[in-house]
């Protein structure tokens, strides 16, 4: 399959990249930063979650901070919630909802990130499905975690993977709602560029009407490698955090990088001659300041690397 010819690149930087930060962050400082990431063509940023603010300190403002920043008309703002008391927080909010369940394809990452078991984040599926039928969406969407590895499960095979999916997918059909898009999520950065297409290839020739989004971290420094394997593939939708900013604090991983950096993963598209609408000096921008806000440098490349001053093909 040819490269894509456009992608759409969605920023969880304010989100997972501040959730993680030891340090308290100054709610001005958060707002400061989703308004600048406002200039860059991002037409979709992941900004605060509604969670457990004794476990995710720095996401315990997220009303007063979505009340604080500037709103472009052509971003949508998202949140996370992990349960059904933090979708009713997220309904009072001006911000996109979108159909989303998250299950697991690791039971012991399930347990510590929402104190359910894998098993019991599926079985949870019907009550999601009536929470969002409640409001007028439709649950159309799965998030799997931990989808290519598991810090505390080790290998998570394909077999596994598709378990889950199939399982996910037979509980929303029960609830008369249908699949169409799967975010995989690479929490905890085990996957390799062969593991992508694999998992790609499979999920495709099950279900090819069902769409793919990537959720990737560098933790091991494949997180671009990856990229460009789904690329490949002909994925168009990423996730991905600006300077690299990120990682869950319930991985064991403290200290490793996080998302992929959304300036380089923009850079490798520009490259190829893929399509985001996004304007990569304005990034830098938004490095520079995210870097100031949290006090040290950031692992993504392109901010000491620098953008290309001539190219040829």
């Amino acid at each position: 399959m040819g490269l894509p010819k456009k992608v759409t690149i969605y920023e969880v930087g304010p989100r997972e990249g501040f959730q993680i930060e030891d340090q308290l962050l100054a709610t001005e400082d958060k707002v400061k930063f989703v308004n600048k990431i406002n200039e860059t063509g991002l037409t979709s940023i992941e900004v605060t979650s509604f969670v457990n603010p004794k476990l995710v300190p720095n996401m315990a403002d997220a009303e007063e901070f979505l009340a604080k920043i500037s709103r472009n008309p052509n971003v949508d703002y998202r949140t996370v919630y992990l349960n059904v008391k933090g979708l009713k927080r997220a309904i009072e909010e001006d911000v996109k909802i979108d159909g989303v369940i998250s299950v697991s394809a690791s039971n012991i990452f399930a347990k510590r990130n929402t104190n359910k078991y894998a098993d019991e984040l599926i079985a949870t599926i019907p009550q999601w499905v009536e929470a969002y039928q409640q409001i007028g969406i439709p649950a159309d969407q799965l998030a799997v975690m931990a989808t290519f590895g598991c810090n505390f499960e080790g290998e998570i095979t394909l077999d596994q993977v598709m378990s889950t999916l199939r399982k996910g997918k037979a509980l929303l059909e029960e609830n008369g709602e249908t699949l169409r898009k799967l975010k995989l999520c690479d929490t905890m950065g085990w996957a390799n560029p062969e593991q992508i297409k694999r998992t790609i290839y499979a999920i495709q020739n099950e279900w090819p009407e069902i769409d793919i989004m990537l959720h990737l971290h560098d933790t091991r420094g494949l997180g671009i490698a990856n990229a460009y394997s789904a690329l490949q593939e002909g994925i168009t939708e990423f996730e991905s955090a600006i300077g690299g900013l990120g990682g869950c604090p319930f991985a064991a991983v403290k200290g490793a990088a996080g998302n992929i950096a959304t300036e380089d993963l923009v850079f490798l598209c520009e490259n190829l001659g893929i399509e985001t609408g996004v304007n990569l000096g304005k990034l830098l921008e938004c490095v520079e300041l995210a870097e100031s806000i949290v006090g040290r440098s950031l692992p993504g490349h392109l901010r000491s690397g620098g953008l290309l001053l001539s190219k040829t093909v």
